[in-house]
């Protein structure tokens, strides 16, 4: 089964996606993982939007893929001119994890919001799965 979830980010904001159940024994993975520009055209852009494992105290434009908590990192470069193309770069780990994660969204160029996409594939996990993938997101 998938799951689906999708909104649209203020410049510097951060959203809880709510997933953890009180037994912990379902899981997710992340398999779809993509930004949209909220106003093609209407306005240059730089977003970087990343979601981690847990909550973050600011929206930064670093990163860091050694930092555990971080589940993926996506950036979308778009113009208001047509003569530049627009690109995206998006890169998620295959982790599999079972608490709430949280998705920030800053925009290094001006303060435009953008929207994104995720799509998580549900894991049934069982007594011991679900406590080793619940004690592993809590240590980090």
């Amino acid at each position: 089964m998938i799951k689906t979830f999708r909104g649209l980010l203020a410049d510097e904001g951060q959203e809880r996606i709510r997933l953890s159940t009180i037994k912990g024994k379902v899981g997710y993975k992340i398999v779809k993982f993509e930004l949209m520009d909220n106003a093609p055209g209407a306005a240059s852009r730089e977003s970087i939007v990343k979601i981690y494992k847990t909550v973050q105290t600011t929206s930064t434009q670093d990163v860091n893929f050694t930092d555990s908590n971080l589940l993926a990192a996506g950036y979308l470069e778009s113009h208001s001119s047509p003569a530049y193309l627009d690109s995206q770069q998006i890169i998620f780990d295959r982790e599999i994890f079972n608490q709430d994660i949280y998705i920030t969204h800053i925009d290094v160029d001006a303060n435009n919001p953008v929207n994104y996409y995720i799509e998580l594939e549900v894991i049934p996990l069982d007594d011991a799965g679900a406590e080793y993938t619940t004690l592993k997101d809590m240590r980090q």
